[in-house]
């Protein structure tokens, strides 16, 4: 299925969500809020509308998961070998602030492995994308909405002497912040970085920070599309628990996606 998928068309999708995001994010605005009290704007909205019509005339065997969907029951979406897990905007609270720190997220998901991402942050003109065997990158988009330059993903190589963190800026718990004091003393050079929505994942993607840990709740269409990218990249996503292994990370177990509950559990990207 994936190789049917070209992820030129999910990039274009992308791109025609974050135009519309950005009209409305130049103007004022309304803000409604959701029974859990998180934000909505018409953007989530207009941006949904295009993501799951483009994506439906596309590829209309695929089912699609998105944040501003109604959402299918776990009796139904268990047996799903394929779908896309959509958020039309991560980092709503960005998007309000105007700080330009929000994203447009479409992920690929086969059984519980995202295998295909792509990221759009508008504001900043960065296009992240995916596929599984074909690498990771990050494209630039001029005001026509044509990339004009992209690189492989990491571009940026790993300097031991330095742990460069990156951590939520509007979702700061009491426990990301102890993981990173535990960090800070076994390091000589710590540095941190707060960032908006998915953006954080793409960074470590990047090469830009070397671990993102995340200990408080995210859901999975948060995640999806920029952890296909951090996977690709040659990085992962892991669960995290009370006994995680900072040095060796990799006999830590990935997250996982399509589960009953779609909260994710608490992670590191690394």
């Amino acid at each position: 299925m994936i190789e049917k998928i070209d992820i030129e068309d999910l990039k274009e999708i992308a791109l025609k969500a974050g135009e519309a995001i950005m009209q409305i994010y130049n103007k004022d605005f309304s803000v409604d809020y959701k029974d859990d009290k998180s934000p909505l704007t018409e953007a989530d909205l207009k941006s949904n509308e295009i993501i799951c019509t483009n994506l439906q005339k596309l590829y209309p065997n695929i089912p699609i998961m998105s944040e501003e969907n109604k959402q299918v029951s776990y009796d139904t979406r268990k047996d799903w070998e394929y779908y896309f897990c959509v958020d039309p905007i991560d980092g709503t609270k960005e998007f309000i602030k105007k700080n330009g720190e929000f994203t447009v997220n479409i992920a690929l998901i086969h059984k519980n492995t995202p295998v295909l991402g792509v990221v759009y942050a508008p504001a900043l003109k960065e296009l992240y994308s995916a596929k599984q065997g074909d690498g990771a990158y990050l494209s630039i988009v001029n005001s026509q909405l044509s990339i004009v330059e992209s690189k492989k993903l990491p571009y940026i190589k790993e300097d031991k002497s330095t742990i460069n963190v990156v951590a939520s800026k509007s979702h700061l718990s009491e426990e990301t912040q102890e993981f990173i004091d535990n960090l800070a003393l076994n390091t000589e050079h710590l540095t941190l970085v707060s960032k908006g929505s998915s953006l954080k994942l793409c960074m470590v993607a990047t090469g830009q920070a070397d671990i993102y840990p995340r200990l408080a709740p995210t859901m999975e269409w948060d995640t999806a599309a920029a952890d296909a990218i951090v996977r690709e990249s040659g990085k992962m996503t892991y669960q995290f628990h009370s006994k995680f292994n900072i040095e060796n990370p990799k006999v830590e177990k990935p997250v996982v996606y399509n589960k009953a509950d779609l909260l994710n559990p608490w992670f590191v990207v690394k």
